[in-house]
C-alpha cells in the first residue's frame, strides 16, 4: 500500500488544528462563569491598542509608507465598530493628514506626495466617512476624485489600481464602492465592469483576481460587492459561489481564503461578509436554481436549530451549475442611465429584509474569534500570530457581521441569543456589507452628499 505523502501544507494544518483544539478544550472544561469572563470583547484594551496606533507607530512601520490611509482605516473603523470616538484634535490631525495624501488631478496615495492609487483612495474615503463630521466629509474633492476614478478605467471594462498598474477585481470594486458612496457612480465608470469581474469567476465559483488565477476570499467579496452596487449580480454563478464559500468556513470555526489554506482571521469579514450580501440576494438564487421565491421568511427571533425548508435544504446542498448568458441584468439596464437610482443601490440593498438563513455557522465563526484571534488588545490571523491592526480591523468587521446575520432589519440589534459571549460587552455596531463601513456613518454620509 502506498503510504500518504506528508506536506508541509498538511503538516501546518495539523498543528493549526492542535492549538485550537487546546484552546477550546481548555475554554469547555472551565466553569461558566468563567468561560463567561473569557469570552469578554476587551473593549477598552483594543481601544487603548488602536489610539496608540494612530498618535504614533514605531520604526517597524516604515515598510507601510505607502500604506497610511489604510492604518488610519483599519484603527478608525475598529474604533467605531467598538462604537467609540477620537478626540477633536486625534480627529483635526486624521483629516489633515488625508488630505495631504489627497492628489492635485484627484484619488488619494499612500502618503503626502505619493501617486494616487484606488485601493488607498477607498481607505482614505472610508477613514473620512467614518470620521464623520462636515469637515471630514467636505474634505474629499469628488469632482477631482471622479476625473481620476474614469482615468483608471480600462478598455477591458475593470480598472487599474493606479496609472500604469495593474487591472483586476481589487481595482473594480474599490473604484465602484468609493464612487457609489459618494454619489459619483455613473453609466460611463460602470460600462464593461460586470464583463470583467465575471471573466474572473473560476470554475470552483469562487471569484479571483484576474481571469485565469485562483478563487480567493477577498477577491469574491470585491466581485460580489461590486457585481451588486452595479445591479449586475444576476449574471454570476451564485449556487456554485455559494458552494464555494460554505466550504471555505474550516474545522476551526473560522474561514480560509483559498482551498487548502489555513483559516486565518481576517477571513471573518472576507468570506463571512459575502456569506451575509447572499442572504439578501435569495431571489436571484432561487431563480438561477429554478426554485419558488415564495419562501416563508423566519424571523430574526427563530431558533438557529429550526427545520429548512425543502427548498433551502436543496438550495445549501446544491452543486448544480447555472449559467446566465444575460449581456446585462434587467435591473442594471433599467438603472444605468439615471445616476439617483445607481447611487441609491447600496442604500436599496441594506434596506432589504434577510430572507435567508445564515449560510455559515455565525456562532463557530464568533468562538473562533473570541477565543483564537483575540489577544490583550488587538486581534490576529491565528495562534501563534501577532496581533496587528489589519487583523484587528477585519476580525471585528467579521464579528459585526456574525452578530447581526440572523436581524431582519437593517437598523436592528441581534438579539442576545445572537451573541456568541455576554451580549451588552461583546455587541458590535452594525456596518454596511458592501462598504465595510459603520451603518450610521454610511447614512450620514449619503444625507451629506447630493448627487453630482
Amino acid at each position: 500500500m502506498e503510504s500518504r505523502r506528508i506536506t508541509k501544507t498538511l503538516e501546518d494544518q495539523w498543528m493549526v488544528e492542535r492549538q485550537v483544539r487546546e484552546i477550546y478544550d481548555f475554554f469547555y472544561s472551565i466553569p461558566p462563569n468563567s468561560q463567561s469572563v473569557i469570552l469578554e470583547l476587551q473593549r477598552d484594551k483594543h481601544f487603548d491598542y488602536l489610539t496608540r496606533g494612530l498618535r504614533k507607530l514605531g520604526p517597524s512601520f516604515s515598510v507601510l509608507d505607502a500604506n497610511r490611509p489604510w492604518l488610519c482605516y483599519w484603527i478608525l473603523h475598529s474604533i467605531a465598530l467598538l462604537g467609540e470616538s477620537i478626540d477633536a484634535k486625534l480627529e483635526d490631525d486624521a483629516i489633515d493628514f488625508l488630505s495631504r495624501c489627497e492628489d492635485k488631478d484627484g484619488g488619494y496615495g499612500g502618503g503626502p506626495g505619493q501617486m494616487p492609487h484606488l485601493a488607498t483612495t477607498y481607505a482614505a474615503v472610508n477613514s473620512l466617512i467614518t470620521l464623520g463630521s462636515p469637515k471630514a466629509l467636505s474634505s474629499i474633492n469628488r469632482e477631482k476624485l471622479y476625473t481620476f476614478l474614469l482615468r483608471m478605467k480600462d478598455t477591458s471594462g475593470g480598472f487599474r489600481m493606479h496609472d500604469g498598474g495593474e487591472v483586476d477585481v481589487r481595482a473594480c470594486y474599490t473604484a465602484i464602492s468609493v464612487a457609489s458612496i459618494l454619489k459619483i457612480v455613473d453609466d460611463e465608470l460602470i460600462n464593461g465592469v460586470g464583463n470583467y469581474i465575471l471573466s474572473c469567476q473560476t470554475y470552483e465559483g469562487g471569484i479571483a483576481g484576474e481571469p485565469g488565477s485562483e478563487a480567493h476570499g477577498g477577491y469574491t467579496f470585491c466581485g460580489l460587492a461590486a457585481m451588486i452596487l452595479i445591479n449586475e449580480t444576476n449574471r454570476l454563478d451564485l449556487p456554485r459561489l455559494i458552494d464555494w464559500v460554505v466550504f471555505r468556513q474550516g474545522i476551526e470555526g473560522g474561514f480560509q481564503g483559498r482551498t487548502n489554506k489555513l483559516v486565518d482571521g481576517c477571513y471573518s469579514f472576507w468570506q463571512g461578509a459575502v456569506a451575509f450580501l447572499i442572504q439578501r440576494l435569495k431571489s436571484i438564487v432561487h431563480e438561477q436554481l429554478g426554485l419558488s421565491n415564495e419562501l416563508s421568511t423566519e424571523s430574526a427571533d427563530d431558533s438557529s436549530e429550526s427545520e429548512l425548508s425543502d427548498e433551502e435544504e436543496h438550495l445549501e446542498g446544491t452543486s448544480s451549475h447555472v449559467q446566465k448568458t444575460c449581456t446585462l441584468g434587467q435591473e442594471g439596464q433599467e438603472n444605468a442611465s439615471d445616476p439617483t437610482k445607481i447611487a441609491d443601490t447600496g442604500y436599496d440593498f441594506v434596506n432589504r429584509r434577510i430572507a435567508m438563513r445564515p449560510v455559515f455557522d455565525s456562532f463557530y465563526l464568533q468562538q473562533y474569534v473570541l477565543l483564537c484571534s483575540q489577544i490583550d488588545g488587538g486581534f490576529r490571523d491565528k495562534p501563534g500570530k501577532s496581533r496587528d491592526h489589519y487583523h484587528t480591523c477585519y476580525c471585528l468587521s467579521g464579528l459585526s457581521i456574525a452578530q447581526y446575520s440572523w436581524t431582519n432589519e437593517a437598523d436592528a440589534p441581534p438579539l442576545p441569543k445572537d451573541v456568541f459571549g455576554p451580549y451588552s460587552q461583546n455587541l458590535l455596531e452594525q456596518i454596511h456589507p458592501l462598504y465595510n463601513v459603520v451603518l450610521d456613518r454610511y447614512y450620514e454620509a449619503r444625507r451629506f452628499f447630493p448627487c453630482l
